[in-house]
């Protein structure tokens, strides 16, 4: 008698809980533990207190790009043509800013190891003895500048790449003031030529006078 009690007891418990978990109610859920079930956001286009315009939707900077309109440009990125070879001349030129952006990086990222003058013997040099590439070399002349672009992009050697420190832009501006050193130093040597040329001649001329005058 008093187990077929209990059992009569229970049921109508048991059923109880079975619908508070699975049966229909017009009554709103209670949540115990909401966990951002429900957050105060913004809707596109909504009227806002917040924003000086009363609107949630605002007007983009200037130079944005919308998601998805992003202009691929290969070549700039890579420094290769649509065919897969190097680009011969910088996109962005030698412009003077340009060159002086360039100047400014390479002073921050390249001395180091590369030098002020590009020679390759820098800071690692002077404290390690390892010698970097000498920028003003002429195989590194000879190179298209979309190759210095890729190595300065992706590294070589126990170079490692600088995709990620420098932009895409400042890394062709890099390579613009590379080759403002290289024509720095070209200059200098041809100047350096004629000078002693001319210190050659000039100092012969007295020789041919003295054995003139004999």
């Amino acid at each position: 008698m008093k187990a077929g009690a209990l059992v009569l007891a229970v049921l109508p418990l048991l059923a109880l809980a079975g619908c508070a978990r699975g049966c229909a109610s017009r009554r709103p859920p209670i949540h115990l533990n909401p966990n951002m079930d429900r957050q105060p956001k913004y809707r596109p286009l909504a009227e806002s207190a917040f924003f000086g315009t009363g609107s949630t939707s605002q007007i983009p900077p200037e130079g944005a790009i919308a998601q998805g309109e992003l202009p691929e440009d290969e070549s700039f990125s890579t420094g290769r043509s649509f065919f897969g070879g190097y680009i011969i001349n910088s996109p962005l030129g030698t412009a003077p800013d340009v060159v002086a952006r360039g100047r400014d990086r390479f002073a921050i990222y390249c001395v180091p190891c590369h030098g002020t003058a590009a020679d390759g013997r820098g800071k690692l040099y002077q404290r390690s003895g390892v010698e970097s590439k000498n920028l003003l070399d002429e195989r590194i002349r000879a190179m298209p500048d979309g190759r210095i672009f890729e190595v300065a992009t992706d590294g070589q050697g126990l170079m490692q790449g600088y995709r990620f420190p420098i932009s895409t832009r400042d890394r062709w501006a890099i390579v613009a003031y590379v080759r403002e050193l290289q024509r720095e130093s070209s200059t200098r040597a041809q100047r350096e030529r004629s000078e002693s040329r001319s210190e050659s001649r000039g100092g012969g001329a007295p020789r041919h006078s003295e054995e003139a005058a004999r």
